[in-house]
């Protein structure tokens, strides 16, 4: 066991050395891998920041249910044992004074208001759905609609379904463009690879005239482009980071001219230990197509 162990321990070392031993090419090797996975893990940072604050930001998926204007407080009473037991999300309740109120508040109404000989406005209750599937939220509003005393549903539906049909090809191009980068990551650490054998054909032909088996010889190559790809992740992270910090004003602005409290999310912990570990496996992947081929060519 002792011996396994030190024969990986002596690949890594060498797969460091290597690192090491060309810093300018390791680095244009970085930009390049680091770039592949930044794009399409940035993309569904933006597809995630924009799901969270559509279903964050007040009136986008909301449901609004007005009462008849002969509704009483025990009508009022009733709708909300209803919704609670239809465990239809977060809502509110507005009744028609406060209703009145906010409105004659508004400038160039409070004129128009006075003159009115009673208030013409209903009770209502504004429901945010917990689940906001453009079909969750069809289905509570026809619910709603059959409720005693409920005069109107309102719902777009049809912005929650262009949003949704958004994300949908948004994850879709983002997926697309993943399997691009990782190609390409791919031939990236297929080439490098192929260029470090090729300059050390003698080295392995004598290691393989001393008994040495082809999973030694293969080993330290192995290791080269895991480390180059979990390098790339790393360097894709702090890309990723470092947009997120230099974006985060004028977001923050531009959150704030729509009255929106959201906080732009970045990557998780999580997150970016599945950057990292992609372009390990990735770069892993990419050594071993490139060991394989040429060695066989040699063998």
């Amino acid at each position: 066991m002792s011996a396994y162990l030190s024969q990986h321990f002596a690949a890594l070392k060498s797969a460091l050395r290597r690192l090491a031993a060309a810093p300018l090419n390791t680095f244009l090797s970085l930009i390049v891998i680091g770039v592949a996975l930044a794009l399409p893990a940035a993309g569904w940072v933006v597809l995630d920041n924009l799901q969270h604050l559509a279903g964050n930001t007040t009136g986008v998926q909301q449901i609004s249910v007005f009462l008849t204007t002969d509704a009483n407080r025990k009508d009022v009473a009733e709708i909300e044992s209803r919704l609670r037991d239809a465990q239809a999300g977060n809502w509110r309740f507005v009744s028609r004074e406060e209703a009145l109120k906010r409105m004659q508040a508004t400038e160039g109404m409070s004129e128009i208001v006075a003159g009115l000989p009673k208030n013409p406005l209903p009770d209502a209750f504004f429901v945010e759905p917990a689940d906001p599937q453009p079909e969750t939220l069809e289905r509570l509003a026809a619910t709603f609609k059959n409720w005693p005393k409920v005069a109107h549903v309102q719902l777009d539906s049809a912005w929650s379904k262009r949003f949704d049909a958004f994300l949908r090809i948004g994850k879709l191009a983002v997926t697309l463009l993943a399997g691009l980068f990782a190609g390409a990551l791919i031939a990236v650490t297929f080439n490098t690879i192929r260029l470090q054998i090729l300059s050390q054909v003698a080295e392995i032909e004598v290691a393989r005239l001393v008994g040495a088996t082809d999973a030694f010889i293969r080993r330290p190559f192995h290791y080269f482009g895991a480390l180059q790809g979990a390098l790339g992740g790393i360097f894709a992270v702090a890309l990723i980071a470092g947009s997120g910090w230099i974006l985060s004003a004028p977001v923050a602005e531009l959150l704030a001219l729509y009255s929106a409290s959201f906080t732009p999310r970045g990557l998780s912990l999580q997150h970016t230990g599945i950057v990292i570990a992609t372009g390990a496996a990735l770069g892993w992947l990419g050594a071993q197509l490139s060991v394989a081929l040429h060695l066989r060519r040699f063998g």
